[in-house]
């Protein structure tokens, strides 16, 4: 039996030893996010979580379906834009225009996925990017969009009818129950046995096919919950900044949301959230200086693949005891 087909096995057994390790690490993160706005500007902090949400759903698909895509600034953007415009426009309370943008970044992942999920590799990536580019032209052109002025004074309104998320602190525990959920979500999907299902294609599909597992199937949903976690993300982003904006379904946004998990550790559980919070903290203190960020980042990250060519978190847990 080859190594590959080794790993498939053990991935379709069952879910990963160091659970409660994750439970533990959770909990720490939780306690440490908890007290983060008496420390550190609220927004500031809110920014991480938004990013850091985004980066775990792109990582559910590239790191434990082995999909990489470059189009997931669409879901991200598009929900911003449908939550922006609902909560304004329409009236409708922050919990409905969350659940709208939701609903927008699991179609536009259904459409993106029975079209790119039949392509592997660099094909399924350019035509990833290709939809993501309609998108942003569509998003450029509708009216409801704004254009190049984006939907601005967005209210955040008031939360189930109790909550003021007028109020920072109010708004800020808001945004870390959403990332909470999101993240509890990925959790439970990795795993679940559709998780392994997905570890198992990523390592060998050939072999799942042979097992039985229509693997097309299997893709398209972890696609779908991707994107609309990714749109959960963008969305909760609009009510932050009470905007949404072509920086939103940029192809850049896309970019960065890969080097962040690149830059965590991909496959890893919080490989993501460390690599948001990392491109998130450089970008907001490079900012008030005269370095260029772009080459400030890439300079990083750099040196991050040359020296931990698993990411952060991989290569922190690469040399664990007991890791694999």
């Amino acid at each position: 039996m080859t190594a590959a087909s080794q790993s498939t096995t053990l991935a379709l057994r069952g879910p990963d030893a160091g659970t409660a390790r994750t439970a533990l690490l959770f909990a720490v993160g939780l306690a440490v996010a908890g007290a983060a706005p008496f420390a550190l500007y609220p927004v500031f902090v809110m920014k991480v979580l938004c990013f850091a949400l985004f980066a775990c759903a792109f990582n559910l698909l590239i790191g434990f379906a082995g999909l990489l895509s470059f189009g997931h600034a669409a879901f991200f953007g598009g929900a911003a834009y449908v939550t922006a415009h609902s909560v304004k426009v329409w009236g409708l309370p922050p919990e409905a225009g969350l659940l709208l943008g939701v609903l927008a970044g699991a179609f536009l992942g259904l459409i993106f996925g029975v079209i790119a999920i039949r392509r592997q590799g660099i094909y399924f990536a350019m035509i990833t990017l290709a939809l993501s580019q309609m998108v942003f032209f569509m998003a450029l052109q509708m009216k409801f969009t704004g254009g190049e002025d984006g939907i601005q004074g967005v209210p955040r309104g008031v939360l189930f009818g109790i909550f003021d998320l007028t109020q920072p602190l109010t708004m800020y525990y808001a945004v870390l129950a959403v990332f909470v959920v999101g993240f509890a979500l990925i959790w439970r999907t990795v795993h679940s046995p559709f998780g392994q299902v997905l570890k198992a294609i990523r390592e060998n599909e050939p072999r799942a096919i042979s097992l039985g597992y229509r693997t097309d199937r299997y893709k398209l949903v972890a696609f779908v919950l991707s994107a609309s976690l990714a749109g959960l993300a963008g969305g909760t982003k609009a009510l932050v900044f009470q905007l949404a904006s072509l920086t939103d379904v940029q192809w850049q946004m896309s970019g960065e949301v890969v080097l962040m998990t690149l830059l965590g550790g991909m496959g890893t559980l919080f490989g993501p959230v460390v690599g948001a919070g990392l491109v998130v903290t450089l970008e907001s203190y490079l900012a008030a200086t005269s370095l260029p960020v772009p080459v400030v980042i890439g300079a990083i990250f750099v040196v991050c693949v040359l020296l931990f060519r698993r990411g952060i978190v991989g290569e922190i847990l690469a040399r664990l005891p007991g890791a694999r």
